[in-house]
């Protein structure tokens, strides 16, 4: 699996180039990555597990509700270190 990532480069006549981060920031970034992905895929099985299983429409709601709410704070701390680290890397590119 090619895990390259291309940005355009537009000194380069626009060309795409592959992004490299730093052997420094990589593992960090992957793993943030990777923690919401399965934070995300664990929020739409559970999310499909409620449409599917909850007859009553008021209780349906209110649980996805609190589902979307869980979501969003389980995502946050991970969402701020990737702010983080894309500061850090910007810093150093300067």
């Amino acid at each position: 699996m090619n895990d390259t990532k291309f940005h355009n480069n537009e000194s380069n006549n626009g060309a795409l180039l592959p992004r490299i981060y730093s052997p420094t920031f990589q593992p960090l970034l992957q793993s943030l990555l990777a923690t919401l992905a399965d934070i995300d895929f664990d929020y739409e099985q559970e999310r499909e597990k409620l449409s599917i299983n909850s007859p009553d429409t008021n209780i349906k709601i209110r649980a996805l509700e609190k589902l979307k709410a869980r979501h969003y704070e389980r995502r946050q701390p991970y969402i701020q270190q990737l702010a983080i680290l894309q500061k850090r890397m910007m810093e150093l590119r300067a």
